[in-house]
């Protein structure tokens, strides 16, 4: 069983909001079911299992809760059931992406913390987190991962971690930490995609 607490609660929604955004990129690629299962599972736990692996906590989360198994097949079967009604596949995935990577960010500077790491492993490992989800299911489902486009994807990430860092040093209470910056990760992307916000691009220029 996991302790109720906002940590975890917020730890399964961003599971939650993963699942769902990796079992609808399965679903605008058709992949069939068992696709769409494992789609939706490594989106879910990928950036956790990197973490937990890095900082040497085996066996990694998902294999100790067996909540999260049942949870990402229950939401898949939820997301395949009212796939009709997620108008616009794209938008509902863009969404869906984006609150996990800011509850996924938080929660990773959360346990960098707790493991007396640098801030700035800390803050790193919550961009893992909210990102290497995202970037297994983008390969998976062959393209090319929102993190190494220009879209301001990993800088959100790195800002709200900034800020994870800044309000935790300033004794902020844990769980306004956590709503502030998770909603901070959330905002700087919707506003980047809204407003056309991006990093610059380079390419070599093609000779002739």
């Amino acid at each position: 069983m996991i302790e109720l607490s906002l940590f975890n609660v917020l730890d399964l929604l961003g599971t939650i909001a993963f699942a769902i955004s990796g079992a609808l990129s399965a679903m605008n690629r058709r992949l069939d079911l068992f696709g769409i299962f494992i789609i939706a599972f490594v989106t879910a736990i990928g950036g956790g299992t990197v973490r937990d692996i890095l900082i040497g906590n085996t066996p990694v989360t998902w294999m100790e809760n067996i909540i999260y198994i049942y949870l990402i097949g229950f939401v898949t079967i939820l997301a395949i059931i009212f796939r009709k009604y997620l108008d616009h596949l794209k938008k509902s995935l863009f969404l869906f992406d984006t609150i996990g990577l800011g509850i996924f960010t938080i929660t990773g500077v959360e346990i960098g913390i707790q493991n007396n790491l640098n801030p700035i492993i800390s803050i790193t490992l919550g961009a893992m987190t909210g990102t290497f989800g995202g970037v297994i299911r983008d390969i998976l489902c062959n393209e090319i991962p929102v993190i190494f486009r220009k879209e301001i994807y990993a800088t959100a990430c790195i800002v709200g971690g900034l800020a994870f860092i800044i309000f935790y040093e300033l004794g902020m209470a844990q769980d306004i930490i956590y709503l502030i910056t998770s909603l901070t990760v959330i905002l700087i992307r919707l506003m980047a995609v809204k407003f056309h916000i991006s990093l610059p691009a380079f390419h070599l220029s093609q000779e002739k």
